[in-house]
């Protein structure tokens, strides 16, 4: 989910300028080394000082790039919990939010995307290895939600008393959450991407199906 090896599922990025670039490029060698050092070392056991020390940076060069250690780890959160309601606000015309992020799993599913768990061994046992980052990830499926929840509300026009959004973003955001836990319980099996992406397409299918009577046609697009 958070790895810099994350495929680019988004539109062109507008062109940045010299100093936004070499922040970035900052900002991302940080990032790396610091995972690095997690992986080898553990994340709790990692000091800022070692991070700094080992990019080259100061410590206060760190702590400005990142205001907590965690983030250093789940470098791509910010897409991670947009990436659900971005689905329900790109579906297709006459495509409804249930239909959208069905597509959309099986789709980072076959590519193995990071964001929807393929994150690696070493990787998947980092965070479970670290109590800190178990609970930031909780956080962040519990942001993802939420963000999920406004979309829908905005794709239906409903009011903020509505509690449709809220019970749809739980019950979808829930299908997300136990197959991103799958696929790292399978990583930390040993089991390879393509048996792990085998394995939890059948299950998406399942686990979306036990959904579709009652969601899938909730906030369905618009025909053009």
């Amino acid at each position: 989910m958070a790895t810099d090896t994350a495929p680019d599922r988004t539109a062109p990025a507008a062109p940045i300028g010299l100093r936004e670039a070499k922040k970035q490029e900052t900002r991302q060698l940080i990032s790396d080394h610091a995972t690095r050092l997690f992986i080898e070392q553990g994340f709790d056991r990692t000091t800022i000082a070692e991070i700094a020390e080992v990019a080259r940076v100061a410590k206060k060069t760190v702590t400005n790039y990142f205001a907590r250690k965690e983030d250093m780890a789940l470098d791509h959160q910010d897409a991670f919990v947009a990436s659900l309601a971005g689905v329900v606000r790109e579906r297709s015309s006459g495509e409804s939010a249930w239909a959208a992020l069905r597509r959309d799993f099986l789709a980072a599913a076959a590519e193995a995307s990071p964001v929807a768990g393929f994150a690696g061994p070493d990787f998947a046992r980092m965070i479970a290895d670290s109590p800190t980052l178990t609970a930031r990830l909780r956080d962040l499926h519990d942001l993802r939600e939420a963000a999920l929840c406004e979309a829908l509300a905005e794709a239906t026009g409903a009011g903020a008393g509505d509690i449709r959004p809220r019970a749809a973003a739980v019950l979808l955001g829930a299908v997300h959450r136990t197959l991103f836990e799958r696929i790292q319980e399978l990583t930390l099996a040993g089991e390879d991407n393509a048996r792990i992406t085998d394995l939890v397409t059948a299950e998406a299918e399942i686990a979306f199906g036990l959904l579709e009577p009652s969601l899938g046609a909730y906030a369905t697009a618009e025909p053009n």
